[in-house]
């Protein structure tokens, strides 16, 4: 087929990345004119190979382990090449949530551009960042990206992830914007397309788990919670002391999320037995089932 949505995802983000799926198809009334598939940390094994190396990440080196909540987001970049360069796909991240119909954004006028995108918020956004966790792809234009390659030369301080991420190596020309909407970051509103829960230390089915993200240690002088950071994970590790998941201050967020994986339990995509696994693993939050009780209904 011509048209795929790619979603991320590895061990700890897979339940998320099944809800976006659900949520993909439940929103979309063009459901046969294109796939979707997930993209998981343990297909790759360039990914694996490189486990506990150190790359150049915002001019700093930092390792690389498959044991972080975003280990996946390379693979935004192998889209083009899982479809031989032809068609069109869109990725996304797997705590990226549909509330549009995607075929409008797989089938919109790109005006020649290779890539649509939108901006990254804060500080990041001010560098000049755009956000690669949504992206449309017109794959015949994207031919210069070789996915392994490019991933190796992180190792070899060749490519620097952050200026990868943000697609600072691209040509500006050939890039375009979509609306917000289409990523719409932490803000649900009757305009919102896709959901986006980027903050992530309170993304809805995380609340009240250990933190398992390792924050970005890059050094700079102000303000100082790059020296604490950097400090803390120096003496206890990854996640010593890095505190728990708080609750979503949107509510309806969290509704969101929850009515969504109401209906995958439902439909069987999801089943009490997995739930309770995730649970164990620390990968959705421990009263779940709770949370899924007092959820309101989702309009259809």
């Amino acid at each position: 087929m011509d048209y795929c949505v790619f979603i991320q995802a590895n061990d700890k983000q897979y339940l998320g990345a099944l809800v976006a799926q659900y949520a993909l198809r439940r929103n979309s009334a063009h459901n046969d004119k294109f796939d979707i598939r997930i993209m998981n940390y343990d297909d790759f094994p360039c990914l694996h190979a490189q486990e506990g190396n150190t790359y150049l990440r915002d001019g700093g080196k930092r390792e690389w382990v498959r044991n972080d909540l975003q280990s996946f987001t390379p693979t935004r970049f192998l889209p083009p090449q899982l479809m031989n360069y032809q068609g069109r796909s869109v990725v996304i991240d797997p705590d990226v949530f549909a509330r549009a119909d995607i075929w409008d954004l797989l089938s919109r006028d790109m005006q020649g551009k290779a890539i649509l995108c939108r901006p990254k918020s804060g500080a990041k956004g001010k560098r000049g960042c755009l956000a690669t966790s949504v992206m449309l792809m017109d794959n015949a234009r994207l031919t210069h990206w070789k996915f392994e390659e490019q991933f190796n030369a992180m190792f070899t301080a060749e490519r620097d992830y952050m200026k990868w991420v943000c697609l600072k190596y691209e040509d500006p020309a050939s890039i375009g914007f979509f609306e917000s909407e289409w990523n719409d970051f932490d803000h649900l509103t009757d305009q919102t397309k896709m959901l986006h829960t980027t903050k992530r230390k309170h993304q809805p089915w995380k609340t009240g788990l250990p933190v398992d993200y390792r924050a970005a240690d890059t050094f700079r002088l102000f303000p100082p919670k790059h020296w604490i950071r950097r400090t803390r994970r120096a003496l206890f590790g990854d996640y010593g002391f890095a505190g728990k998941y708080g609750e979503h201050p949107d509510r309806n967020q969290e509704y969101f999320f929850f009515g969504l994986l109401r209906e995958c339990l439902d439909k069987d995509i999801v089943n009490e037995e997995m739930l309770r696994e995730e649970m164990a693993k620390n990968n959705i939050r421990h009263d779940a089932f709770e949370v899924l009780e007092r959820t309101p209904s989702l309009a259809a």
